[in-house]
């Protein structure tokens, strides 16, 4: 019987307040009109590595600084419940993070966005943010990326172990498991000998 997060003496997590579909529209297009005529490239460092929402021209491994990828936000739909609650990740400030750049394809972007927004953007735990980039070849671009928002609701912080193994062993919601989630993250990243050496010990110490 799965249990609530409760008998760690942690505070119950509280969902964060649903975006409109108008309030998607606005977020979406001011980061469409920001990307100006440039190509519109995406950085991806969770489920977007190996579940891409937008067809894409080319990918590259891509490195971005001063952001770092970790389990901060709470998830009460895609992968957890209201009563047993996920994790997802975020990008937080510090450090840097390895994933993929994504150079999206100008036909039909519009329709893809609006389907990554409804992905990523069902509430205001996410920031779109223009963020520089490197490339594995050394050069830079420009790449949306989605940052938490720390005054956030969802936002979970360093959780302690004992909580963070309690989530990955229970918590399912519409998409799958956290641990299925996390586990596909970390192994996409060492397919592509970039390892998230943080990420890999917390499975170690958490699902072992």
């Amino acid at each position: 019987m799965n249990q609530a997060i409760s008998p760690f003496d942690y505070p119950t997590p509280v969902p964060s307040p649903r975006l409109s579909a108008e309030q998607m529209r606005v977020s979406m297009e001011a980061m469409r009109r920001q990307c100006g005529d440039r190509p519109f490239w995406l950085f991806a460092y969770g489920s977007l590595i190996w579940r891409p929402e937008c067809p894409s021209l080319e990918v590259r491994r891509a490195r971005l600084h001063g952001y770092h990828r970790g389990l901060y936000l709470w998830s009460h739909s895609h992968r957890g419940t209201p009563e047993q609650p996920g994790l997802v990740f975020g990008l937080d400030r510090g450090g840097s993070c390895n994933g993929f750049a994504y150079r999206l394809a100008e036909d039909g972007l519009d329709c893809h966005l609006r389907a990554l927004w409804q992905r990523e953007m069902p509430d205001a735990s996410y920031q779109p943010k223009w963020l520089n980039c490197r490339l594995d070849d050394g050069s830079r671009v420009n790449a949306l990326a989605f940052v938490l928002r720390r005054q956030t609701p969802s936002f979970a912080g360093n959780l302690p172990d004992p909580v963070l193994r309690q989530v990955l062993a229970n918590a399912r919601g519409h998409f799958g498991t956290t641990r299925d989630y996390v586990e596909q993250t970390a192994s996409a990243l060492r397919r592509h000998a970039m390892p998230d050496r943080r990420l890999e010990a917390t499975l170690a110490r958490c699902c072992s």
